[in-house]
């Protein structure tokens, strides 16, 4: 019976390590993403996490969670934006006036890089002259 509280003790302590890496590494992201910010204040920062890393991490999320929310979900936002206009961009460059010899081409262009296969090939071209 001691053997299986000292394996939950043991997983307890695994879990909870595991979290605190989890938030020490958003919290280390999150002062080098922010530009407000002075270097002296993230040096301050990231001195404490060293050396009174529990308390520092619980002092951060407390102090600056609204501001790393915020960064958080602007980083999201723009990284959307950036694959939402490169994918608007190949799409609007791939098929707007494009005729069949083009789609061709490029798929044979592609074929010659070898970024697709003999088989993919095969199907763009069946498809372009579709």
């Amino acid at each position: 019976m001691e053997d299986f509280w000292s394996v939950i003790w043991i997983m307890l302590w695994c879990f909870c390590f595991v979290a605190y890496l989890i938030i020490l590494f958003h919290i280390l992201s999150d002062l080098f993403r922010d530009d407000e910010l002075s270097g002296w204040w993230k040096a301050v920062w990231i001195i404490l996490l060293i050396f009174v890393p529990f308390l520092t991490a619980l002092v951060y999320v407390i102090a600056r969670g609204r501001g790393m929310t915020e960064r958080q979900v602007g980083a999201a936002r723009q990284a959307r934006g950036q694959t939402d206009a490169y994918i608007r961009n190949v799409v609007s460059a791939s098929s707007v006036g494009s005729s069949p010899a083009q789609d061709i081409a490029q798929a044979r262009k592609l074929l010659d890089d070898g970024t697709i296969t003999p088989a993919e090939y095969a199907k763009m071209k069946a498809r372009a002259l579709a």
